[in-house]
């Protein structure tokens, strides 16, 4: 045979590369599932890609963006794959070339990742001396193919291979989840604040014309760089404070929940949320003030910064006024020790500032210093520094081009956290303002929502609302993309009337 036919090269590329990815899983599961040649690649990836397109991902696909993230990359691995094979219907040589740089990838994305260790990188290796040795075996299999009995044994062969793929990669997943995390959140029981949240006011929303008040936990928006969720039991955990500080501190987990317990009703919002978009939620959690840990640490003078870091390596800044002013160390969420995919053990919620400054999940390390000193991680992407959510309503009901009978009442939420909403207005068509009905306050940190009647003409309309904060600003209507400290602008909807 001259050469391989397109369809036994492609079957080969594509099936070395699945095996060169399903032994370093493997690997992976018994030393680190973070060194996932596939996981430490995308990890890699994410913390790569500018700033304009991570804000292009998370639009577009809101929070299934890490899932459009692996589907891609299977999608280039396959192609790779596929083109190995076709470069190699002659010789193995270009197929086991490009078996080896795929294998070389993975060591490098391991070895700069900061969330493993030094043992890590023999998962990557695994799959490069896999993909290499299952490329060439491949190869010289299809390439020996004379007749009928060969190829069936080819077949053969190659679905055993899979078969062994798929038992790899399976064993792979099934030792990276030993860790019982959900065993460790059941163990933690009920957390019990000593002093609890004040109830909230059965007024505090419009529902259904607007969300609930408080947002379930299993529909909080997420939205982090984290590409696998760390799993990480509360006897494991510990938090280190140190730098600027008088004395370092080491904390358990049970020595965070020995402490006075609060609870504390907040709304989240994601720096990345467009005008009238849906990366808010409001939840109560139950924690620690943070200044109240930090009394005994001792924060020296001029320590601008709390610089901390999750599990995974992922850093964020935050200023230390803000952090002494209402930052909380959460354990718990709406009743339940915190989820797994929202920081569970311990996560950092600092009202007023912008998640990607404030709200670290699966935290473990927090230094002072100075934001002169060390970058947290969207800085360097073209993020601001400091973070402060602007003031902003959006119009949630009724929906983009619905069609409304009779009068309408046009419902939404606005928010303004530390500040407190004062007023919300809304107009028809570029029409005069009208002070729309506020629901009951809660507290300065927390969305509210708003409704007003409208008595419109049959046809289509545009409805456009603002909010005024208790500082008596009220948001403006110039349009501002998301980068580098938050969108701004009036929302606005379209619908008709007959």
């Amino acid at each position: 045979m001259e050469q391989l036919s397109k369809g036994r090269a492609s079957l080969v590329g594509v099936v070395s590369v699945a095996g060169a990815l399903a032994a370093g899983h493997l690997v992976a599961g018994v030393l680190d599932a973070n060194a996932s040649p596939i996981l430490a690649v995308g990890k890699t990836a994410i913390d790569l890609t500018p700033g304009p397109v991570k804000d292009w991902a998370v639009a577009t696909f809101y929070t299934y963006d890490k899932l459009a993230l692996f589907t891609g990359m299977a999608l280039v691995l396959v192609g790779i794959g596929v083109a190995a094979g076709l470069l190699s219907r002659r010789s193995p040589l270009p197929g086991t070339i490009i078996a080896a740089a795929i294998g070389v990838l993975g060591i490098v994305a391991v070895m700069v990742r900061p969330d493993v260790g030094q043992l890590a990188v023999l998962a990557p290796v695994a799959s490069l001396l896999v993909g290499v040795g299952l490329f060439r075996f491949l190869h010289r299999r299809a390439y020996e193919i004379e007749d009928d009995e060969d190829r069936r044994r080819f077949m053969k062969v190659s679905a055993g291979v899979v078969l062994g793929i798929g038992v790899a990669g399976g064993g792979g997943q099934l030792l990276a989840n030993r860790v019982d995390v959900e065993g460790s959140r059941t163990a933690v029981g009920d957390l019990k604040a000593a002093t609890p949240a004040p109830p909230i006011p059965k007024n505090a929303d419009f529902a259904p014309s607007t969300p609930r008040f408080i947002t379930s936990n299993r529909d909080f928006y997420r939205i982090d760089t984290a590409l696998s969720v760390p799993k990480m039991r509360a006897e494991d955990w510990v938090l280190k404070i140190h730098g600027a500080v008088d004395k370092e501190l080491t904390l358990s987990y049970e020595d965070i929940r020995s402490r006075p317990l609060i609870e504390r009703t907040v709304t989240l919002t994601c720096v990345s949320n467009e005008v009238g978009g849906d990366l808010i939620s409001t939840s109560t959690f139950i924690g620690v003030p943070l200044r109240d840990i930090l009394a005994d640490a001792g924060v020296k003078p001029g320590a601008d910064q709390l610089f901390s870091t999750s599990v995974d390596g992922f850093t964020c800044g935050t200023p230390v006024a803000d952090i002494m002013d209402r930052g909380m160390l959460a354990i718990g969420m709406n009743g339940e020790p915190l989820p797994v995919e929202h920081g569970f053990p311990a996560r950092m919620v600092v009202p007023g500032l912008y998640g990607y400054v404030s709200a670290t999940k699966w935290v473990v390390d927090m230094k002072f210093n100075k934001f002169s000193d060390e970058q947290a991680y969207w800085v360097p992407r073209g993020w601001a520094q400091k973070g402060p959510i602007k003031t902003e309503s959006r119009i949630d009901s009724p929906k983009g081009f619905d069609t409304v009978t009779g009068k309408v009442t046009v419902a939404g939420t606005a928010w303004a956290q530390t500040k407190g909403i004062a007023k919300v207005e809304v107009r028809a068509d570029g029409g005069e303002w009208i002070e729309a009905q506020l629901a009951d306050e809660v507290n300065l940190d927390t969305w509210r929502m708003w409704k007003a009647e409208l008595d419109l003409k049959p046809g289509d309309h545009t409805v456009e609302c603002r909010a005024t904060d208790r500082s008596g600003y009220t948001q403006t209507d110039t349009r501002a993309d998301p980068a580098p400290d938050g969108a701004s602008g009036w929302h606005s909807m379209q619908f008709s009337v007959r």
